[in-house]
């Protein structure tokens, strides 16, 4: 048969004028979109509020906070895979995201009783534990939406998909540091650490729809109603025996490095800058506020286009090209305003392009490595990379090297980078083709009832 012949599956009408979305598959995206929104714009509000409580326990101290964090990941990621192998993804996520809610509105009664100065001198551990907790929430959080998605769409879904899901999880972060730009001198911390529970709440009830709906069997989504199984320390076992597995981990060692570097700099400069602790918090919501922008402009506009037509390879080597370039033009001429611009557009092209064409990688992989071996990946490797380059980066500092020659020693490893970026999208394509992952079909959809 002619193949020009066969009509292609029918578009969401409104989706489909933004991205590739089929028949079927919009009320999936919309939920999605929705629950990345209510995530990211909740996670969002935190950030500036983390970037504060960094520079109020000392910048010079930011190396043993991330430290602390990566011990945090290593006691809470066995917790979660235990988790996730006996309880079903619909109740799971809705427990992780219950526990977590739980421990923002301790902070908000912390953060309330903090402004009593009677208490600042009990409550001085404070600010470490909000920054090395929210370290660890950020990175949790997202994991587990992301092990969600990759369990729900196969790999042909995720190239078109996931750049407009990306872009709800963009329009909340962009709204998330001006809500905390705007509460913060009226409500202070306590209020917006207690609005970013709410919407943490709201994320919880998206996900549970979502796996309700392919609990019910909508067939353009995988189904998985059961726990995923194994052992608590099944990821670390699955990193151990799969070369593609440790290619992701390594991946995500490369952007650690670049990222760290670059946080430190801009630490230590508004640190300098800005003696006004609302000041510095705005600051940071401004600066969020502005790469979220962008990176929401490019998911609507450029990633599915990108994914699905360039390839992954293409997705997958923009962030180590800007992060080479962006490296070494600091170590030209460092300077507030070039981190600053560096940073900003890294972080636009992880959001947008890169992290949504990681996430395709794993939708070839088992469902458990899914969930267990990528949220190894996505927080206990994540942050030992952010604990060791913080650690380098005091070494540096202590025998003088400048940002300049700190930057140059960082570059080499953007080439690694690169290398294992280009092994992974081979090896994908053949696994995808092995596994026969196939779109589902479209012709006959079983909607939301």
């Amino acid at each position: 048969m002619n193949r020009a012949a066969i009509p292609s599956p029918p578009r969401v009408r409104l989706l489909g004028r933004i991205a590739d979305v089929r028949q079927g598959e919009g009320a999936a995206v919309a939920l999605a979109a929705a629950y990345f929104f209510a995530l990211l714009c909740g996670m969002y509000m935190l950030r500036p509020l983390r970037e504060e409580m960094g520079i109020r326990g000392g910048v010079d101290r930011l190396d043993r906070a991330f430290l602390a964090t990566f011990g945090a990941m290593l006691v809470a990621a066995p917790v979660a895979s235990a988790v996730f192998a006996r309880v079903p993804r619909g109740r799971a996520i809705p427990v992780v995201y219950g526990f977590f809610a739980l421990n923002l509105v301790a902070f908000a009664d912390l953060f309330a009783r903090a402004a009593d100065p009677r208490a600042h001198g009990a409550l001085a551990w404070t600010p470490h534990a909000f920054f090395a907790w929210v370290s660890v929430y950020n990175l949790f959080v997202t994991s587990v939406f992301w092990s969600f998605m990759t369990d729900l769409f196969t790999s042909e879904q995720g190239r078109r998909l996931f750049g407009l899901i990306s872009a709800g999880g963009s329009a909340g972060a962009l709204a998330g540091p001006a809500c905390t730009a705007l509460l913060v001198r009226p409500l202070g911390a306590s209020g917006v650490t207690l609005g970013s529970a709410a919407l943490l709440a709201v994320a919880a009830g998206c996900a549970s729809a979502l796996a309700r709906r392919a609990s019910r069997g909508a067939a353009t989504m995988r189904r998985g109603e059961v726990g995923v199984g194994g052992g608590a320390f099944a990821g670390f076992a699955a990193l151990a025996r799969s070369p593609y597995l440790a290619a992701l981990a390594l991946h995500i060692v490369c952007i650690t490095v670049s990222s760290t570097f670059l946080y430190f700099q801009q630490a230590r400069i508004v640190a300098g800058a800005l003696p006004s602790s609302a000041g510095r918090i705005q600051l940071f919501a401004a600066i969020d506020l502005g790469v979220n922008a962008l990176s929401l402009a490019l998911q609507a506009l450029a990633t599915g286009r990108i994914l699905a037509g360039a390839g992954l390879a293409v997705g997958l080597a923009l962030h180590p090209a800007l992060a080479l370039s962006g490296l070494l033009a600091i170590a030209a001429m460092p300077s507030l305003a070039l981190v600053a611009t560096v940073q900003g557009l890294r972080r636009a092209v992880h959001y947008a392009i890169e992290r949504p064409a990681r996430e395709v990688l794993f939708t070839v992989v088992s469902r458990e490595d899914r969930y267990k071996a990528k949220g190894l990946v996505d927080t206990v490797v994540y942050r030992g990379g952010d604990a060791a380059s913080a650690l380098a980066q005091g070494r540096l500092l202590a025998a003088g090297v400048g940002f300049a020659g700190s930057a140059l020693i960082a570059a080499p490893l953007v080439l690694l980078w690169a290398a294992v970026a280009l092994y992974l999208v081979r090896k994908h394509a053949r696994l995808e083709l092995s596994a026969g992952d196939k779109p589902p079909r479209y012709d006959t959809p079983r909607p939301l009832s």
